[in-house]
């Protein structure tokens, strides 16, 4: 470890390349191996002879265990370090699930599935602490873009690939063949990416643990990033849950492989995280949110049309601004944390999947009450609060004397 002087990682650079490589292999598999058991949870209902209510446990539980031990993880991580975690916990992952691909019993196949929540942990505040770190702030929203990325395709793909692989094969190949990929990730992300050089370590005292959670919650900024975290993550999940119930039934009645196509939207994920993390560095931050946030609400507006095709459309325009939104807000906290950046982004996270539980199960309310009307009414005034909160945030000086400079 280096000190705090050394120059950090440019755009352009074999480092910032490695980087990226790195950063993009642990996004996709962090997300593949999390998503994987969606689409097979008939199977596994078939298999261990559960309700379907009881099958979505293998999803659920792994991402309530996530988003508890982020905040464990995010504050033992100041002492433990960056690299080290983030390659064991990506290992650790795909390891547990090979291990779910051949238990005999429901309940052990849950217990792996908890199990491998605290690994996965170990993984999402750290990524956004190192890049927070040691990339240069001119070229980080290009970094976290990249990184976000790879969580939408290794989301997608991790749900595509099991739905095929279980129509020709066993629930239990295709979980082990995405366990394999996780394998092959975490041994790329251990040798691309650089080690940490401006990573300081804080010893592990529970007292200045809270105290660094106190003084991020004290600054201002920061709370509106975690409150645009919450809003944004809950509007998205909750367009997504319900849209396949309004997809499946008349006048749209589509089949149930048309409707699990509809992950194919999250391709525009990819390029939009990416492209709209480079704006931002052009344009600022502020700036990158807002649009991002004005076109997922333009979004939810077409998909509140009859037409199939603009439905169809509205979810791509949803999914545009929602990658853009969260790549802009995720490598802003980052930059505004002043210290113990991983606890930053740990809080960043656990109001990110606050926000899919919360929102998620008061959207199935609306969708209940008033259908597809009040699923939009809902998700619209989410975004109307997150774009209000846009406004009041603002870029540091720093930042805006930059692209003072740049123009």
């Amino acid at each position: 470890m280096s000190t705090s002087t050394e120059a950090r990682i440019v755009r352009g650079t074999p480092a910032f390349r490695r980087t990226n490589l790195a950063m993009f292999a642990a996004g996709f598999s962090t997300f593949a191996l999390v998503y994987c058991v969606q689409p097979l949870m008939p199977e596994l209902a078939r298999t261990f002879r559960v309700s379907a209510a009881t099958s979505a446990l293998a999803l659920s539980v792994t991402t309530g265990v996530l988003a508890a031990a982020l905040l464990v993880v995010g504050a033992l991580a100041e002492s433990w370090g960056r690299k080290p975690i983030m390659a064991g916990a990506l290992m650790a992952a795909a390891l547990l699930t090979l291990l779910t691909a051949v238990v005999p019993s429901w309940h052990a196949l849950l217990a792996l599935r908890a199990v491998e929540g605290l690994a996965f942990a170990g993984l999402p505040a750290l990524a956004m602490a190192y890049l927070g770190e040691e990339i240069d702030p001119g070229s980080i929203g290009l970094a976290m873009g990249l990184y976000i990325g790879g969580s939408a395709l290794g989301g997608m793909s991790g749900r595509l690939l099991t739905s095929a692989l279980a129509d020709v094969a066993t629930w239990r190949e295709a979980v082990a063949a995405v366990g394999v990929l996780g394998v092959v990730a975490a041994i790329v992300f251990a040798r691309s990416l650089p080690p940490s050089r401006h990573f300081v370590a804080r010893p592990a005292v529970l007292r200045s643990m809270l105290a660094a959670y106190g003084d991020h919650l004290r600054d201002a900024r920061l709370v509106r990033l975690f409150a645009e975290a919450f809003l944004l993550m809950g509007s998205f999940v909750t367009s997504y849950n319900y849209l396949a119930f309004r997809l499946l039934a008349p006048p749209y009645a589509l089949r149930q492989s048309a409707v699990g196509a509809i992950f194919l939207v999250y391709l525009v994920g990819i390029g939009s995280s990416t492209w709209v993390g480079a704006m931002a560095g052009r344009l600022g931050r502020p700036a990158a949110l807002r649009s991002s946030i004005a076109l997922m609400l333009g979004g939810v507006a077409l998909t509140a049309a009859r037409p199939l095709a603009a439905v169809i459309a509205g979810v791509v325009v949803l999914t545009f601004g929602f990658f853009g939104a969260h790549s802009t807000a995720s490598s802003w906290v980052g930059l505004q944390a002043r210290g113990a950046k991983a606890q930053a982004s740990s809080l960043y996270l656990f109001f990110y999947y606050a926000g899919a539980s919360i929102a998620g199960w008061v959207g199935g309310l609306c969708w209940s009450t008033w259908g597809w009307t009040g699923v939009a009414a809902f998700v619209g005034a989410l975004l109307c609060l997150a774009l209000g909160t846009a406004f009041d945030l603002r870029g540091s000086g720093a930042e805006a004397a930059a692209l003072v400079g740049r123009r």
